[in-house]
């Protein structure tokens, strides 16, 4: 028989000790023909002394792939009895739909072919990997190998690997600890490291002074979330999704263009009609069940409730989008013709599809149809109203307290006269007869809703596809490196009651610093990024209490779709009882996502002179709107008491004017933007992101430069060691160990024509520079 299976430990707390298998199909043969299978690896562990499954894990899901490669490895923790024994077996299956209403409902997948090996093969092949051929499941034909490798986790150099543990709440619920490689710059381009952030790491400069209080100093420093494996040919997402929107209207695609706030405002209908209508005949019922009880009191708040939700619901559906979504399928409709039916459209052809705005007015439909149907979900809930107040008027009047009388009585709706009569009987056509026209409505609604849907995947296919996708990997990469400066901020925060209060109060601004260009290709990732940052509005965190102190139970889960998204941050039970009461209560907490952009090298220095910077100056705009109603915002509800001290006395408000004075100013290279973005975050408890193509070089000058200028500015380093400050920084420490560890050589990859095109402060010293791939 099976026994319970007990979990593989997490990545991170069997890296000390034990070892991480890898693991790797190729040839893959699909379960149909022409078909690329999406695979998927289950391992199952087996004791081979008392023959029963006693582990179980999965890889994750890697699709389209004949030769995948599986980021999650499967770890042997040390309290694990594993003995060379031991079997392993490992079984492929094609997953052919991850799509699921529900948590109950499995995955979709066929068998592709299974292979066992035991520890003691592992252990005794050469160069630690073992090549096994997967077999069909009557053993006899081979649908392709598996290729297993062995890491020893004691014997990996420091710096090697850094190990991810992200805990994804999928629709089963299951926790899952992925271990992988932090992508490097090198690997930016990787197909199956495209969803990884590039090059992710936090830095802490940590500034320690007798006479006062010790200060922290984080920045999180990511590669731009951008696309690079797709390249960027065709510009980034922002151009991508212009050009998308605008092809969508023009007369090419044979269905009618909705935006995409019609689209968004059809999901918003549908999801409140799906709401709303059971609640409605949920509280019919009741009513009906306070008549039969001949309770006043419970029929008076049967019908407040009643009538307020269905108020609610004329509300949610008496949209014009709703009204045109109706005409529009109507005319739509196989032999549909105009009241003039022999007269064609002005400048449509006989042949020609119709567009939104060339839809033929259609008055009698919209009146006689639309308008009937609205009519009658009024009248009989007026008519439930009105039964109401009669039976209240037969009501013998208790306790002298004087019923009021109805100014009109409506003779066609009250039939029954007769105030002994059961109220039940008088109510129950009135009620059944309103639950008919709501459901009519809602039948038209999600006709109309669904048409306009449609419409949209039909103009969106396949180009949406792919840019949907492209959305996807962007945002990962942009929601990865959020998720970490936000727990990272969390924890330094802790013990400050100000910053607490802000966060469940008005929230954290999270501001991206990018030093790309706009020119070639890096203009297309500024076009990404751009997309990715914005997408960020759509998260939310939560904070959550963790089963255990437990490293694994202290990773972040996100939830959501992709209009919204949750990140659940689990805390320690002694650092969550310090929360304040509202964070405790599960509420939502905001961050504001901006961006600044100022371009710094040779690229950009080519922009300035012949090409367009447009794209960043609009960016810079309008990051800075974002930025100045999020400190009105907090002005309003936070008292300034509870944002950090600096020593600079200069006022926010003014810090802030004399940004956007920057934003609007026509001058080259103004890196004053971006001091002058990243001195008001830190003003205002925010989260400090800084980011260029790889956050290794250009990169590592602006963090350096910033540590120093907050070393002078808030700590009295004086101005004639500023420049052997930052040199120091640059030539040995955080960021040229990170370019050594990029790509295992410890040089920026500059040359002195590029360097010549930086601003004087954001050069290397020498000796620190040179060409190399990066």
């Amino acid at each position: 028989g099976l026994a319970s299976p007990r979990p593989l430990a997490s990545s991170q707390s069997s890296c000390q000790t034990g070892s991480l298998e890898e693991l790797e199909c190729r040839d893959l043969i699909g379960s149909g023909r022409d078909r690329t299978p999406n695979a998927l690896v289950q391992v199952a562990v087996i004791d081979p002394r008392e023959q029963y499954l006693v582990s179980q894990a999965c890889t994750e899901i890697v699709e389209g792939s004949r030769d995948p490669l599986f980021l999650t490895g499967v770890t042997f923790p040390p309290e694990y009895p594993a003995s060379p024994e031991t079997l392993v077996k490992l079984t492929v299956y094609d997953v052919r739909d991850k799509a699921r209403d529900n948590v109950s409902k499995p995955l979709s997948v066929s068998f592709l072919g299974s292979a066992t090996f035991s520890v003691s093969d592992l252990l005794r092949s050469k160069d630690d990997q073992l090549t096994l051929n997967l077999r069909s499941s009557d053993g006899v034909l081979a649908v392709g190998t598996v290729l297993v490798s062995r890491v020893n986790m004691g014997e990996m150099e420091e710096g090697d690997m850094d190990h991810i543990t992200a805990d994804v709440q999928q629709a089963q619920k299951v926790r899952t600890c992925v271990c992988v490689c932090v992508c490097p710059s090198c690997s930016k381009a990787q197909r199956y490291l495209e969803f990884i952030p590039i090059n992710l790491h936090t830095q802490r400069m940590r500034v320690t002074c007798p006479r006062q209080t010790d200060a922290f100093y984080d920045v999180i420093t990511v590669g731009a979330p951008a696309a690079h494996f797709q390249g960027f040919k065709g510009g980034g997402l922002q151009r991508l999704l212009s050009r998308h929107e605008a092809e969508k209207k023009s007369t090419a695609y044979q269905c009618i263009y909705y935006s995409p706030e019609h689209t968004a405002k059809a999901q918003e209908v549908l999801h409140s009609v799906g709401h709303l209508q059971p609640l409605i005949s949920g509280l019919a019922d009741q009513l009906l069940q306070a008549a039969q009880q001949h309770s006043m009191a419970g029929l008076r708040e049967a019908l407040k409730t009643l009538a307020g939700k269905t108020e609610q619901f004329v509300h949610a559906l008496k949209d014009e989008l709703v009204k045109s979504a109706l005409l529009a399928l109507h005319a739509a409709q196989p032999g549909y013709v105009t009241k003039n039916q022999n007269q064609t459209l002005p400048g449509h052809s006989p042949g020609q599809p119709l567009r939104q705005d060339s839809i033929p007015c259609h008055k009698e439909y919209d009146e006689e149809e639309w308008d009937r149907v609205w009519a009658d979900v009024a009248k009989s809930l007026n008519c439930v109203i009105a039964m109401v107040d009669k039976l209240q008027e037969q009501e013998p009047i208790n306790n002298n307290q004087e019923q009021p009388i109805p100014k009109q009585v409506l003779a066609d709706v009250i039939t029954s006269h007769n105030p002994e009569g059961d109220w039940r009987e008088q109510l129950c056509p009135l009620v059944v007869r309103l639950k008919e026209c709501v459901a009519e409505v809602v039948v038209r609604a999600r006709r109309a809703m669904t048409f306009v849907l449609l419409q949209e995947a039909a103009c969106s296919i396949p180009q949406g596809l792919f840019l949907k996708q492209r959305r996807d990997v962007v945002f990962s990469q942009a929601l990865a490196a959020l998720a970490c400066g936000f727990v990272m901020r969390l924890y330094a925060g802790m013990e400050d009651k100000g910053f607490l209060r802000q966060l469940h109060l008005v929230g954290l601004v999270a501001q991206f610093e990018s030093l790309l260009s706009t020119y070639s290709e890096e203009i297309g990732m500024l076009e990404d990024m751009e997309v990715g940052i914005s997408d960020l509005h759509r998260v939310a965190f939560k904070i959550t209490q963790a089963k255990t102190d437990d490293p694994c139970d202290l990773q972040p889960v996100v939830i959501g779709r992709r209009d919204h998204y949750t990140v659940e941050v689990p805390l320690p039970r002694l650092a969550f009882q310090t929360l304040p009461h509202e964070i405790k209560e599960g509420k939502a907490l905001q961050v504001y996502p901006v961006l600044f952009n100022v371009g710094i090298n040779e690229q950009q220095t080519i922009a300035d002179r012949f090409g367009d910077i447009s794209l960043q100056e609009r960016i810079n705009q309008r990051n800075f709107e974002i930025l100045d109603s999020y400190y009105k915002s907090l002005s309003d509800k936070v008292p300034s008491e509870c944002l950090p001290c600096f020593q600079t006395q200069t006022d926010l408000k003014d810090l802030l004017g004399t940004l956007g004075q920057n934003v609007v100013t026509k001058k080259r290279k103004n890196v004053e933007i971006l001091w002058l973005a990243g001195t008001i975050c830190r003003r205002l408890n925010g989260i400090r992101f800084t980011s260029c193509k790889s956050a290794k070089d250009r990169t590592s000058m602006s963090v350096t430069l910033e540590q120093c200028a907050l070393l002078r500015d808030e700590h009295q380093l004086n101005k004639d060691y500023f420049i052997r400050a930052l040199d120091c920084m640059r030539r040995e420490g955080c960021r040229i160990e990170n370019v050594q560890k990029n790509i295992k050589c410890r040089k920026y990859a500059f040359n002195m024509l590029q360097l010549m095109a930086f601003p004087k402060i954001y050069r290397p010293p020498e000796g620190t520079y040179g060409k190399v791939d990066s």
